[in-house]
């Protein structure tokens, strides 16, 4: 009779563990389901006129 048991809490464990898997991937945007895009860094120049820009209007820095 343990030999059934033993069965019936991988058969339990597997029926709860599969579905939570696939449910955690799908939130977490894995899985290879949707691919996210690549974000392109603005370059570097633009950056540093920025930043030179803000301290021009903010003397005080």
């Amino acid at each position: 009779m343990v030999k059934l048991e033993q069965i019936a809490a991988l058969v339990l464990a597997a029926g709860l563990a599969i579905p939570s898997y696939v449910f955690f991937w799908s939130l977490a945007g894995g899985g290879g389901y949707e691919r996210r895009g690549l974000r392109e860094n603005p370059p570097i120049n633009e950056l540093v006129e920025e930043e030179k820009e803000f301290l021009k209007d903010h003397p005080e820095l």
